[in-house]
């Protein structure tokens, strides 16, 4: 079964979280994500709104969260980390 990455993000340092994401992609994309919204509009109906939010598909759960807990992606979260705050997820798809 697939997976979805889902990431609300308030980004706090726009230059230091810009690092992030440059690093961030390339790793997501080693573990086979691939994005699937990326920052785009979006309507709050409940909860906490995050004026950023993305969506990845991995090919599994276990791939979702290698990838979380790779070397290359903690290097890119090093930079989000004092740039933002976030809420991350993984949730397994029932495809």
């Amino acid at each position: 079964m697939g997976a979805l990455w889902i990431a609300h993000v308030t980004v706090t340092d726009p230059d230091a979280y810009g690092k992030y994401a440059e690093l961030a992609g390339p790793a997501i994309a080693a573990h086979g994500g691939t994005f699937l919204a990326r920052g785009g509009r979006f309507v709050q109906l409940e909860g906490r709104e995050r004026p950023r939010n993305v969506v990845a598909r991995f090919p599994s759960l276990e791939a979702a969260v290698a990838c979380y807990n790779s070397p290359e992606y903690q290097a890119a979260l090093d930079h989000a980390r004092g740039a933002s705050e976030r809420e991350l997820l993984v949730v397994e798809t029932t495809d």
